[in-house]
């Protein structure tokens, strides 16, 4: 008896169910990820941080009690200097896993600090167009936010030769709008459907998963836009 091909709705709705499950598991994979950056950092900062800090102040109690000038006094400096690196090596690691801003400050004092880091250490002028009021989002859409901010900013200076971009947050009630621009050369037209744009390719999903919509496309004043928007919803965690 001869296979008869199942009709094209019924394949169009495998193939949509299909795409759903595997956005569904991008997106917890994606939480789990974050979840898991979140969790370290906090270890960072109670465990490291703390035991750093204490060391760096039994060091200074210890060099009251040394001569004023000696090789003791001296090792006591160094030793003092090496803690004040690995403290300040270890706050930098915190913020790579985890924006703590985002968390206890909200997506306004994230993007911020995302800019004004960004700006310093690749001397590329960077500025955040942000609301008066502090956008109402989950922590899920908040990590999204911040997560695609971070990523065009890296597309601007690892690819664009961009001098300049910026953050620019909207919120209409409705849905809240995160775009990132810079000067640079543009995107190439197929970016987000390139197989090796993996982060972006996942932000995509992400954003789908939450009922939003990723974009990327050269501005009419040049350089590219990164754009998210997503819906205000309920947090799904809670």
């Amino acid at each position: 008896m001869t296979n008869v091909p199942a009709p094209t709705t019924e394949l169009e709705q495998q193939l949509a169910a299909r795409v759903a499950e595997l956005t569904e598991l991008l997106g917890h994979l994606a939480n789990c990820w974050d979840e898991e950056r979140r969790q370290l950092a906090r270890q960072l900062h109670d465990n490291l941080g703390s035991s750093m800090t204490a060391l760096t102040m039994h060091l200074g109690l210890l060099a009251q009690q040394l001569p004023a000038e000696g090789k003791a006094r001296d090792r006591a400096a160094q030793m003092k200097q090496l803690l004040t690196t690995i403290i300040e090596t270890n706050r930098t690691m915190q913020l790579a896993l985890w924006n703590d801003k985002l968390e206890f400050l909200g997506i306004k004092a994230a993007l911020t600090e995302l800019a004004n880091g960004f700006g310093a250490a690749h001397g590329i002028a960077t500025r955040a167009s942000l609301p008066d009021d502090d956008v109402q989002c989950t922590r899920e859409q908040g990590v999204l936010l911040l997560r695609c901010a971070e990523e065009g900013l890296r597309n601007a200076a690892a690819h664009a030769s961009a001098s300049q971009a910026e953050l620019i947050l909207d919120d209409d009630g409705e849905q809240a709008m995160l775009t990132v621009r810079d000067n640079g050369h543009g995107p190439r037209p197929d970016a987000l459907l390139d197989l090796r744009c993996h982060d972006l390719r996942l932000l995509r999903e992400r954003a789908r998963l939450l009922g939003g919509t990723l974009t990327l496309a050269a501005h009419p004043d040049g350089g590219a836009a990164l754009t998210l928007t997503l819906p205000h919803c309920h947090d799904r965690t809670a």
